[in-house]
């Protein structure tokens, strides 16, 4: 398990992340509907998460959104490299109603974010729907992942988020996924 703490003029924020465990989680942001989609995220990745945010959210959600994928993001680092004896590429799709959103990863070391969810903005009870895709990308650059992030369909706000995150939990699994076969994943012979 892999512990950090976080603390800005807009955010204190400690978390602690085991990504082979069972999916349990303890999250609270301040934020409900960010934190359900955390706890969605946790589930399906299987990681086991606990996470405190003390945010700025008199200002907006912003910082505490993006500073909790900062975090994340951090701490998927710890945890994956160097790689070793893993899949290194994973994939889901997830489909919550009309909506379904698929996510391909690549456990590269490389940070790279490609979110393509169409017509995506707007408010889910007031919470800024743009603020998903800060989030992915702060966990992106600072996991040193590969994410393509994207909406086969879908009209539903909530579903779209949802999907997404779950999708990306379930990639990230997938990606991360023990085979001692494999030795470092790379023609190269190192990531």
């Amino acid at each position: 398990m892999k512990e950090l703490q976080r603390n800005t003029k807009e955010t204190q924020i400690t978390a602690s992340l085991e990504i082979y465990g069972s999916g349990k989680n303890d999250i609270t942001t301040g934020i409900g509907f960010f934190t359900h989609m955390l706890e969605a995220f946790s589930k399906h990745a299987l990681f086991d998460l606990h996470l405190v945010c003390n945010g700025d959210l008199e200002v907006d959600y912003h910082h505490s959104v993006e500073d909790c994928g900062i975090v994340i993001g951090s701490l998927l680092k710890q945890s994956i490299y160097p790689i070793e004896g893993i899949e290194r590429f994973g994939n889901g799709a997830v489909v919550m109603d009309e909506a379904c959103v698929e996510c391909d990863i690549d456990v590269s070391n490389r940070a790279f974010l490609v979110f393509d969810m169409g017509d995506f903005g707007g408010k889910i009870g007031n919470f800024d729907v743009e603020l998903v895709e800060e989030w992915f990308r702060a966990v992106c650059f600072n996991a040193n992942l590969s994410v393509h992030v994207y909406a086969k369909r879908g009209k539903n706000l909530h579903h779209l988020t949802e999907a997404a995150f779950k999708a990306f939990g379930l990639a990230l699994r997938r990606a991360l996924t023990k085979n001692p076969r494999v030795l470092i994943p790379s023609t190269k012979g190192c990531l």
